[in-house]
């Protein structure tokens, strides 16, 4: 017998901190990825082109280069921290037809994303029953 292991499907185990980058450069930050952070107001985006690391740093709100943060679910204030990075995907040229996500690790107080590492594809609820080739055609 071949078994296979079940994919139960794209969603994070709370408790370990994870970074999605959804279709056409939004960030989202898990519960666990935004505390290690510190819980900012914004962040700065950094990237490190001889190693393909991108990095988030905790910024204050009034920094010019810093991407303010928000909760998805503004009206709880509960669930995944966004923020807005898709002139930061273009000037790396990071591939952002499929949202993948990445479990950073911490350096320096940044949170860090080896792109080195093949991301896990992430497929949203409303795409489960699309085969890959239906999803590349959208």
């Amino acid at each position: 017998m071949g078994f296979e292991v079940f994919s139960k499907g794209s969603a994070p185990v709370p408790t370990v901190p994870a970074v999605t980058v959804q279709k056409r450069g939004l960030f989202s930050l898990n519960e666990a990825a935004y505390k290690l952070l510190g819980e900012p107001e914004a962040v700065h985006f950094l990237w490190d082109s001889d190693n393909s690391l991108i990095a988030l740093k905790a910024v204050d709100s009034g920094d010019l280069n810093g991407y303010p943060v928000r909760r998805q679910n503004t009206r709880t204030g509960r669930g995944p921290v966004l923020v807005s990075g898709s002139m930061f995907t273009r000037y790396i040229g990071l591939d952002t037809s499929q949202a993948k996500r990445w479990t950073p690790k911490v350096e320096n107080d940044m949170l860090i994303v080896d792109l080195k590492q093949e991301g896990a594809l992430v497929i949203s609820n409303r795409n489960r029953g699309k085969s890959a080739k239906e999803m590349d055609e959208e």
